[in-house]
């Protein structure tokens, strides 16, 4: 038993460490001789040395290695994996991969995070978002935009045009601002937090429009004639891509061009295109006059190359071109920002509107993938980061101003619950957003954390705005100018929906496209069969098989001992979540290689399955956020509420998402065992304790620095009549005037004052002395000012019919 227990160690550690081949054939090797020289010769030795040669000969030998093994599995692969098509090849293609392929390795190298700088502000951008931001925000009176003028009024286009809020990102030489990701993030969450449809409009040029594309694969006469162009305004871009019979999968889209010739501009003989099409859903559309379009080339007289079906090609069409119709609009949820459909018919345009030019035909969808890869990351995380912020603020706010039985609703159990998950869901929203920019800013183009961070960002702000509705109750589902959030509640379903429908972002991008750009060899390995290089496929074949081998020692190791003995960085107050972000990190990867193993192509299609890995993958990314982001803001102890409830969160969800997939998982009694190892002593990972709900939900409920870090960034008045300033306004009255309340309530209780609500003994309280007049004002003032806030408005039945 000594030399079996001794066996099974020693055959561990090597897999834990990936020893080599050759030094591991030597470790065995002296264990069996020992065993030898202790027991003697014996038919029992016998027939563990003829083990140990038949095995350990052939897997030094590359040559028989190769013939023996790998030379099966080589075809058992090229049968069983799905062809990649071309658009697939280029969306694995598209961007790079960072920290998730750390999380997908199982052993995730934290240097690499820790290593990142912190994202800052230069001066010029601080500037900015203090100044034309800053006066931008207070130009806007959402209700007036949404209920009176469906746009923005005239003075605020022409303030985004004269400040170039469209040329944000680029290039100073173009004109533009050049500001970093960060920056750009933090205009769109500011403008976010004030008015979504102003928001979208400054959004959509700098991420999901022409100008990226053409800073990226545009000619310079094309960047010379666009770009200071876009940046002052006098162009307005959109960028048509979705239609009718193809939303998500963009791929498929109908959309057609010939390469013809044809009189144009009075020109004979002009090579050029001839394009048919017709998109909906296009944002800025209705106001474009300059439309970035995707369609699909053909050449059939051969006009331009050999090949007739040449691909999705984007060209750059003035929206006054003949045969081109636009201007309707759609009316998205009741909100303003110009959004509606295009079409053209039999539209000539010459070859050089095509983006790169002629160089640059059939190469559309890569430059979409590419585009998108980091725009994802960028625009919507920014909105949704606008709005978690915003709710959490004025909603926070509202929960200590309002009273139910003589006390804020705040401190009712009911109501600390949701607004911790507000708290806790904006902290994490945050960390997300900036340690991302930063991963940009410092030349990162992650595209399965684009996906990650456009899913479950838009999401989790879903649930806070859900949150602040259910706490606001009647005065979050009055429309008028007193309610900011009754618009923010209407118009989540379009985050949800656009840049890919969050239900295919999860099941399709984040773990579909990461299975293969992140795993350590599976990409590599596809390679080696696709070019046929049998001699590559083995050399992969078995340091997988050592990769696999290490993580099911791993995991057992980690689950008998929690995790405890893991070297990570890290304080008392957040080692223990770096140790349990490994530890599910290396389950992760042990499951994911399993379900690539039996399942093979068809794991695609198992969504259910994918959409669980996907959400183990986006919880550790997302509590390795809030780690860096505690970090980079001096691991203050005021935060520590929002840092033990964002990874307590993270980690509890990441570990239930993992045991759900051992259901969906082939081979059953092979899942459970794999279950044994990552868990044999039960679960390691609880959701936030009711006291760390009370915690975080103080937060909320009071002046503090931590509640002004986790609300930084957004606009913030004083003014009473506006939506939130009269928010803003009645939160400090209140506080200030909490002293004065309890020595009304401590007066009551000596029965120096009789039992009755406080504003009907106030003047009795100040003809006793009880209070001086300086108190008794401050009390008038904090109750007039909270009943401006819990007000609602109400409208005339002439004045709901003019709307209509």
């Amino acid at each position: 038993m000594f030399w079996l227990l001794a066996l099974l160690i020693t055959v561990s550690i090597l897999f834990y460490y990936r020893i080599c081949i050759p030094v591991a054939t030597l470790v065995v090797g002296v264990l069996l001789a020992d065993y030898l020289l202790f027991q003697g010769l014996t038919p029992f030795n016998q027939s563990l040395w003829a083990c140990y040669l038949g095995i350990f000969i052939p897997l030094n030998i590359p040559a028989i290695r190769r013939h023996l093994v790998s030379r099966w599995l080589f075809q058992w692969m090229k049968k069983a994996l799905p062809p990649i098509s071309k658009t697939e090849q280029e969306a694995l293609d598209a961007g790079n991969t960072w920290w998730d392929a750390e999380l997908f390795s199982g052993n995730p190298d934290w240097r690499i995070l820790q290593n990142l700088p912190a994202a800052q502000l230069t001066a010029k951008e601080q500037a900015y978002i203090d100044g034309p931001v800053e006066t931008l925000c207070a130009m806007l009176d959402d209700w007036d935009i949404t209920h009176h003028r469906n746009d923005l009024p005239k003075e605020v286009w022409d303030y985004i045009k004269q400040h170039k809020f469209c040329g944000i990102i680029i290039p100073k030489n173009y004109g533009g601002l050049a500001f970093s990701e960060t920056a750009h993030s933090i205009i769109v969450m500011k403008i976010a937090s004030r008015c979504t449809t102003a928001a979208v409009t400054v959004m959509v040029p700098n991420s999901l429009g022409p100008a990226k594309l053409l800073l990226n694969y545009g000619t310079e006469q094309q960047k010379n004639f666009y770009l200071p162009r876009l940046v002052s305004g006098e162009e307005i871009p959109a960028f048509a891509l979705t239609g009718p019979h193809a939303g998500s999968d963009a791929s498929a889209i109908p959309d057609t061009g010939i390469v013809c010739r044809s009189t144009f501009n009075g020109k004979r003989n002009v090579l050029g295109i001839r394009l048919n099409w017709e998109k909906r859903y296009i944002t800025l559309g209705p106001v474009a006059s300059v439309l970035g379009l995707a369609f699909k080339l053909y050449d059939p007289d051969k006009l331009i190359g050999d090949v007739q079906d040449i691909g999705i090609t984007v060209a750059l069409i003035p929206t006054d071109t003949k045969g081109v119709s636009i201007g309707r609009r759609h009316y998205p949820l009741d909100s303003a920002f110009q959004n509606g459909p295009n079409w053209g018919k039999d539209v000539f345009i010459p070859m050089d509107w095509i983006i790169g030019g002629v160089a640059q035909v059939g190469n559309g969808w890569k430059m979409l993938m590419q585009s998108l890869s980091t725009g994802r990351a960028i625009s919507l995380p920014a909105l949704s980061v606008g709005a978690g912020k915003l709710v959490c603020r004025n909603t926070g706010a509202y929960a200590r101003i309002r009273k139910q039985f003589n006390l804020p609703i705040g401190e009712f159990e009911g109501i600390e619950e949701p607004l911790a998950r507000m708290a806790g869901e904006t902290y994490i929203l945050d960390a997300a957003r900036c340690v991302t920019n930063a991963a940009l800013d410092n030349g990162q183009k992650p595209a399965v954390i684009s996906a990650i961070l456009k899913y479950e960002l838009t999401e989790r702000m879903r649930r806070v705005v859900n949150d602040a509705m259910d706490i606001q109750g009647g005065s979050g589902i009055c429309l008028g100018p007193k309610n900011y959030l009754g618009r923010l509640y209407q118009v989540i379903p379009v985050s949800i929906t656009v840049e890919g429908a969050n239900i295919l972002t999860r099941t399709l991008m984040i773990f579909g496209q990461g299975a293969i750009r992140c795993h350590p060899y599976i990409q590599q390995e596809m390679a080696a069969i696709q070019q046929g290089n049998l001699a590559e496929f083995d050399r992969l074949l078995f340091q997988h098989i050592g990769f696999w081998g290490r993580n099911k020692v791993a995991a057992l190791w980690f689950g008998l001992t929690d995790a405890r003995f893991i070297k990570t960085p890290g304080d008392n107050d957040t080692r223990r979540y770096y140790q349990h972000i490994t530890r599910l990190s290396v389950g992760f990867a042990l499951l994911a290689d399993f379900a690539l193993l039996t399942l093979g192509g068809s794991l695609k299609r198992k969504e259910r399955l994918s959409g669980r890995f996907a959400d183990v993958l986006s919880n550790l990314y997302l509590c390795s956020c809030v780690l860096k982001h505690y970090q980079n803001q001096g691991c203050l102890k005021d935060d520590l509420p929002l840092l033990h409830w964002a990874c307590q969160h993270t980690l509890y969800r990441a570990q239930q998402a993992l045991l759900a997939i051992y259901w969906k998982l082939p081979l059953r009694p092979v899942a459970w065992l794999l279950r044994g190892l990552m868990f044999p002593l039960g679960k390691p990972c609880s959701p936030p304790s009711d006291r760390l709900i009370h915690q975080t939900a103080s937060v909320l409920l009071s002046e503090s620095a931590s509640r002004d870090r986790l609300t930084l960034g957004i606009y913030i008045n004083n003014h009473p009549e506006d939506a939130t300033g009269r928010i803003e306004v009645a939160f400090k009255a209140v506080l200030a005037a909490a002293p004065v309340e309890a020595k009304l309530r401590n007066a009551q209780k000596l029965k120096q004052l009789p039992k009755a609500a406080l504003t009907q003994i106030i003047d009795e309280a100040r003809v006793k002395s009880i209070i001086n007049q300086a108190e008794y004002e401050l009390f008038i003032n904090a109750e007039a000012a909270r009943f401006a806030a819990i007000s609602v408005d109400d409208f005339s039945a002439e004045q709901l019919n003019a709307k209509q």
